[in-house]
């Protein structure tokens, strides 16, 4: 009866007598729960996207940070980092709920940033300048240095920014994800522990030298426009291209 309830509720949001906001349903979040169910189901399709028979997906996931609090009250310290959706070869609650993890042997874990008609964030309270990208691709090396693992030749990483085609032409996210520009940024992150007592700078430092820049160096980092995540799906004939279509449309005007 509940579960039946919400899909009417849902169903009628878009209407101009319903009952909250269509943007609690056509945003950049569920369009990217769609698209990741869908690529699931179809491993091997996908460009950077494509699922590998053994992955899994989850939004929302809580990802791990070298900048932790050294103590109570830590003034350089920040929170985990929310991805809007994870692939590949991790779990989910093992330390905490929400938490990700990579397995034991963990070789594939690309980080997904959903965008509908915003920017990336700026920064965090303790570090105005530490954009979004700069933290995702931070948290994506903390992941993998938290299994110790050591990358290598089979290690699949990535980032991607998955937004429409004329917020990526427009340039919105080009420089954030320049990838000079990405590892200026965590160095100035790592930097502002130069003066702390102890060894809260020299085991940043290390991590930054054997964890980020291989990290950076290895990931695939990039732009996908969600037009082009829908003519690949037209181009397997697929039944969901119109229902895909169509929530992507309400998407647009609705943000």
């Amino acid at each position: 009866m509940s579960i039946k309830t919400v899909y009417e509720l849902l169903e009628r949001c878009r209407e101009k007598h319903g009952n909250f906001p269509p943007t609690d349903l056509y945003n950049e979040g569920w369009m990217l729960r769609l698209v990741l169910e869908w690529l699931s189901r179809h491993p091997g399709i996908g460009g950077p996207l494509a699922f590998a028979p053994s992955d899994r997906w989850y939004c929302e996931a809580l990802l791990p940070t070298a900048f932790r609090p050294d103590f109570r009250g830590d003034p350089l310290s920040e929170a985990r980092t929310h991805a809007d959706g994870v692939i590949g070869d991790f779990q989910i609650g093992a330390d905490r709920k929400g938490d990700l993890t990579a397995l034991d042997g963990a070789s594939r874990l690309l980080i997904v940033e959903a965008k509908m008609n915003s920017k990336l964030s700026s920064g965090v309270k303790n570090a105005p300048f530490f954009n979004q990208a700069a933290r995702n691709v931070a948290c994506l090396a903390e992941v993998m240095a938290a299994r110790n693992a050591r990358l290598t030749a089979g290690h699949e990483l990535g980032f991607f920014v998955l937004a429409p085609r004329t917020q990526i032409e427009a340039g919105v996210f080009r420089n954030q994800l320049d990838r000079e520009h990405l590892r200026q940024t965590v160095q100035r992150r790592v930097s502002q522990y130069e003066d702390r007592d102890g060894d809260g700078f020299t085991k940043r430092k290390e991590w930054f030298e054997t964890a980020f820049e291989p990290t950076l160096a290895m990931a695939n980092i990039q732009e996908i426009a969600w037009e082009d995540v829908l003519d690949m799906v037209a181009g397997t004939g697929s039944e969901a291209e119109q229902d895909l279509k169509a929530f992507y449309d309400d998407c647009k005007r609705f943000n």
